[in-house]
C-alpha cells in the first residue's frame, strides 16, 4: 500500500473516488453527497489531494481545500474503498494529508465538521479541539458546500451556529503555546462517550423541535 501526493497522473481514478465519497455518504445518512471528477481531477493538479494505492488499485483519497486567503484549511472528502476498509487506512491518509497541509500552509488553521466518532479521534489525536463554528472560517464558499447534506436545514435555522457535525480545529499557534504546559497522554485521551453524548443531545434538540413545528 503506497499513500501519495496525487497529481494530474491519477486523473483516471477521479470517477470512482467520486461514487465512493457519494455511496459512503447514502449509507451515513449525513454528508456531502457528490463531488464532480473535475472537481477531484483540480485538486490532483494542484497538489492538493493524497491518494492511497494497492498497485493500482483504488484504496482511499483525501484532498485539501482552503478558505479565507489560506488562512483556514480544511482535509476534507476523506474516504476509503469498502474493499480496504477496517484496517486503519483513513487514520494513515489522515496523517499524511495533515502533515502535507502543515508544510504547504503552515500558519493555517485546520479544521474540519464532522458526525462520525472515528474521524474525531483521529482529528483529536493529531491534536485538533472541539470549537463552536463561530470559531471556523466565515467564508460563504465553504457553508454553501453544506448545501448539498440532508441537515442543512438545521444549520439554517441555527444561523449556522450549530448542527449535528462537530466542528474541530487546529490551531498551529494555539498548539506551540500547549506545547509549554502539555498533559500527560494519558490524561488527554480522546473521549468517545462524550462525544456520543453531545451528538445524542443534538439530535434530540433538533428532532423536538421538528415534532413541535408539525
Amino acid at each position: 500500500m503506497k499513500i501519495i501526493i496525487a497529481n494530474n497522473s491519477h486523473a483516471s481514478y477521479a470517477e470512482i473516488i467520486c461514487n465512493t465519497i457519494e455511496e459512503s455518504a447514502k449509507v451515513r445518512g449525513t454528508g456531502i453527497a457528490r463531488r464532480t471528477p473535475e472537481y477531484i481531477i483540480e485538486k490532483m493538479e494542484k497538489g492538493n489531494a493524497v491518494i492511497a494505492l494497492e498497485d493500482e488499485k483504488f484504496a482511499g483519497f483525501c484532498y485539501i481545500e482552503t478558505w479565507s486567503h489560506d488562512k483556514y484549511v480544511a482535509n476534507s472528502g476523506l474516504i476509503v474503498h469498502p474493499a480496504f476498509r477496517n484496517h486503519g487506512l483513513a487514520k494513515e491518509i489522515k496523517n499524511v494529508i495533515f502533515e502535507h497541509s502543515r508544510t504547504k500552509y503552515p500558519n493555517a488553521k485546520i479544521f474540519g465538521i464532522t458526525t462520525g466518532l472515528a474521524v474525531m479521534k483521529i482529528n483529536y489525536e493529531l491534536g485538533y479541539q472541539p470549537v463552536t463554528f463561530s470559531e471556523l472560517t466565515d467564508d460563504e464558499t465553504f457553508w454553501k458546500g453544506c448545501q448539498g447534506c440532508k441537515n442543512y436545514d438545521i444549520l439554517t435555522r441555527t444561523e449556522r451556529k450549530m448542527c449535528l457535525c462537530t466542528g474541530m480545529l487546529y490551531d498551529p499557534e494555539k498548539k506551540k503555546e500547549s506545547k509549554k504546559f502539555e498533559k500527560p497522554k494519558s490524561i488527554s485521551k480522546f473521549n468517545e462517550k462524550a462525544f456520543q453524548r453531545l451528538k445524542h443531545i443534538k439530535q434530540t434538540l433538533f428532532y423536538k423541535k421538528e415534532k413541535a413545528k408539525k
